[in-house]
């Protein structure tokens, strides 16, 4: 009996058109909005200062550097805030680490969230060795792959939600990346493609371990191993690596089938500058994004507390209404291990400000959690979901994350609730957020440099024109020491 009906075919099939798309965008559009480019500024701003500010932290100083102590890569990325110079793919992983390592830089939040300015440490890794090289690369050049990097890994994020099947958001990094570097260093739209099929199945490891309960960790490091297989991708294909062209539809061993339980993703709009002109820059308070609401109105009631002559002491109870996602990510009990627990529980970061009138970096530390005020006051809060604030946290023309604070005191006084639909942050608050985020950077860049170097680097910066133009070694130049 012939059982020749039953063999698989052998041909190869067309790319899937998700792979297709990102590379037609990546190569073909022109990034012409003045909003997307003027935003893109300010967060390469932020997202660089962000990461010299976690070079100060000894967890991820520690992590960085070459792979083999004291090797320096001629021609190689240089690395803010540090004296390495080290291979694109290292210099990938360093600069991405140090970036994400606070949870303190962009944020996009959807069906998906994310920091869609973890790919810099892919794009500006890449961007300094090629202007090392030789290459002309401006920081125009860095500003429009951050645009178009921010609109792949938004886009894929706006309705498929990967954490909902045990997937990190970091492998959004991952593909966006790989797409932007690999036309970066000059592969045609054939290998994009091959490259960024690849990026959907290489290290899939990157599991939402890093945020499962009870692990005490969170591998705050994920972004920068993104970025770094990201890049080593994108090499991988410009020598000559064949691409998956079925990687997300194949049956059976399909992205879809084996990881998204057989769902395809959904896309609510076409590539174009969207996501950058509408990102979140996390401004007042190092806190993960879905909280920031939430702390902004802790600050608001300490100061009522302190108006009338109360303190945290008085509090007999406190309620927070909150989205489903805040409900599902930062809605912690118990003991909370580290500085990565701490910022991702709503309840610690609205008990310290109710306590001290105050969250910042050094708050996340084991010394400032030794208080026993602040586990006492997190067993008096509770998280309850309003589903309105869930449905406009969806919503296209609102993106709000809310969170609303009512304080119940010891003598059964109830404070007047504080509700604030979108932070300082918000794309609705940037002439507001703007100066502030200013302020931010000159805050991260004074632990690192003299008063005339931070002097030359933030007239060099305010100048948007004379930034565009400038190559991309000369910008890094600025922040090695």
């Amino acid at each position: 009996m012939s059982h020749h009906g039953l063999a698989e075919s052998a041909a190869r099939p067309e790319p899937d058109k998700v792979l297709v798309d990102i590379a037609d965008y990546v190569h073909n559009f022109k990034v012409d909005s003045p909003l997307a480019v003027e935003t893109a500024r300010l967060c390469l701003i932020d997202t660089i200062g962000c990461g010299l500010e976690g070079l100060r932290f000894k967890e991820c100083a520690r992590l960085l550097g070459p792979v083999v102590e004291g090797t320096v890569v001629p021609n190689g990325t240089k690395v803010p805030g540090t004296n390495y110079q080290l291979d694109p793919v290292r210099g990938a992983f360093n600069i991405g680490t140090m970036i994400r390592w606070l949870d303190f830089n962009d944020c996009w939040l959807a069906a998906e969230w994310g920091h869609p300015s973890d790919n810099l440490g892919a794009i500006l890794a890449v961007a300094d060795h090629l202007a090392r090289q030789g290459q002309k690369v401006t920081v125009r050049d860095v500003l429009d792959g951050m645009v178009k990097a921010h609109e792949i890994q938004g886009c894929l994020a706006l309705l498929n939600s990967f954490n909902r099947v045990g997937l990190d958001h970091v492998v959004l990094v991952k593909v966006a990346s790989t797409a932007v570097v690999s036309k970066m260093l000059g592969l045609s739209r054939e290998q994009t493609i091959d490259a960024v099929s690849q990026a959907w199945v290489d290290g899939q490891s990157l599991r939402t371990y890093r945020h499962a309960p009870n692990t005490g960790s969170r591998k705050s490091w994920a972004a920068g191993d993104a970025c770094s297989r990201a890049v080593n991708l994108a090499y991988t294909v410009k020598r000559g690596e064949m691409g998956l062209p079925s990687v997300l539809t194949a049956k059976t061993w399909g992205f879809y089938d084996v990881l998204f339980k057989g769902k395809p993703f959904e896309f609510q709009r076409p590539y174009g500058s969207y996501i950058m002109e509408n990102v979140l820059f996390k401004i007042s308070y190092p806190a993960e994004f879905h909280a920031q609401t939430a702390v902004e109105a802790a600050h608001v009631l300490h100061a009522k507390l302190k108006e009338i002559g109360k303190s945290s002491d008085d509090i007999k109870s406190v309620q927070i209404r909150t989205q489903e996602a805040a409900m599902r990510i930062i809605n912690k009990k118990g003991p909370l291990h580290n500085f990565a627990d701490r910022d991702h529980d709503i309840n610690y970061m609205v008990a310290f400000p109710l306590i001290h009138g105050r969250l910042t970096t050094e708050d996340y530390s084991d010394a400032a959690a030794a208080d026993p005020r602040i586990d006492a006051l997190r067993n008096k809060i509770t998280c309850v979901e309003d589903t309105t604030f869930s449905a406009d946290y969806h919503e296209p023309e609102k993106r709000f994350i809310s969170n609303a604070i009512t304080i119940t005191l010891n003598d059964g006084t109830v404070l007047d609730e504080v509700h604030i639909d979108y932070p300082v942050g918000h794309k609705r608050r940037r002439q507001e957020g703007t100066p502030l985020l200013m302020n931010k950077f000159k805050t991260h860049i004074a632990h690192h440099y003299d008063q005339s170097t931070q002097s030359k680097i933030l007239q060099t910066v305010e100048d948007a024109d004379g930034l565009y133009q400038m190559p991309v070694d000369k910008f890094t130049d600025l922040f090695v020491k």
